[in-house]
């Protein structure tokens, strides 16, 4: 299996001004993640705009990317429809992308037998290591604790996205899942402290901007220097916030056009940020030092 590392960008996708996706945008920016401190990047999950990707779209971005990086490319394959969901693993698998992520089913709410059903049967069509995704906040269900549990006996099931922020739910999964089971923290605000439960590390939009930091958090957490992973964390909050302000990935998107790295507005529904997000995200850019390689810029 591939090693997957422990900071990972959900990397945004790039459009150019007529609202198509930039391809050579899209490796420039993963190049310029990877350097960053990224050791790998997802496309096509809920920062890459998903819902809006078409699947040609999806599947020359997982091409494109991989081509410019060579490993650490998680594909975004998941969807509300098992069927769908099969068929772009199983492409994307034979594009050559390292992972895929699957999320929780959106819209359609099935039971917790039914998310066991669905990322059984599409684990069991791909020899690719798969990533489950719960974010009950955009999904309106939940993938309870002991779902993953079972899953996790799954070989190729090897991890989840966890942006519940349920940390009592985080630390069961911790508890009772196989031995190098992946735990990924889903929202910036909670890297440390899941880490701290026993976690493997992040799947990031913050990584962005502050990607040598996080990394560099991540790397004192597990050395044991608790204190200074911790003072990392602090300085980082008020920038996460900020990303945050109005829903992923429109500040992101806007941060980095403002820090040197234009990648389009958002596709509808999403809209540019208005006149306040604008300038929440801009003071917290300026009061943290953040930005990818000078060398990418422009």
């Amino acid at each position: 299996m591939t090693s997957l590392g422990r900071l990972i960008t959900a990397m945004v996708t790039p459009f150019d001004d007529k609202g198509e996706v930039d391809y050579e945008r899209a490796r420039k920016l993963a190049r310029a993640l990877y350097d960053s401190g990224s050791d790998g990047v997802v496309l096509s999950g809920t920062t890459g705009e998903s819902p809006t990707l078409s699947k040609e779209e999806k599947l020359r971005l997982f091409a494109e990317v991989k081509s410019e990086v060579g490993g650490g490319v998680v594909a975004g394959t998941g969807s509300y429809n098992t069927r769908e969901s099969i068929e772009l693993t199983r492409e994307a698998e034979r594009i050559g992308v390292d992972a895929a992520l699957l999320v929780v089913p959106y819209y359609n709410k099935p039971p917790q037998e039914g998310l066991y059903q669905h990322f059984k049967a599409i684990a069991e069509s791909t020899n690719l290591p798969c990533i489950l995704y719960n974010v009950p906040g955009r999904t309106g269900t939940n993938l309870a604790a002991e779902t993953v549990v079972r899953l996790s006996q799954i070989d190729n099931i090897v991890g989840v996205k966890e942006a519940s922020g349920n940390l009592e739910q985080i630390s069961k999964i911790i508890q009772g899942t196989r031995d190098g089971f992946l735990v990924y923290s889903g929202n910036d605000g909670d890297t440390l402290p899941i880490l701290a439960l026993g976690g493997y590390g992040v799947i990031s939009v913050a990584s962005h901007l502050a990607g040598v930091q996080i990394k560099e958090m991540i790397e004192k957490c597990l050395n044991g220097q608790l204190g200074e992973a911790a003072q990392i964390h602090r300085n980082l909050l008020p920038l996460v916030e900020a990303l945050f302000v109005v829903a992923n990935p429109i500040p992101v998107k806007y941060a980095l056009g403002y820090m040197g790295f234009p990648v389009g507005k958002p596709r509808l529904p999403l809209v540019e940020p208005d006149e306040k997000a604008r300038a929440t995200i801009e003071s917290a850019l300026k009061a943290y030092p953040v930005g990818l390689p000078s060398g990418y810029l422009k």
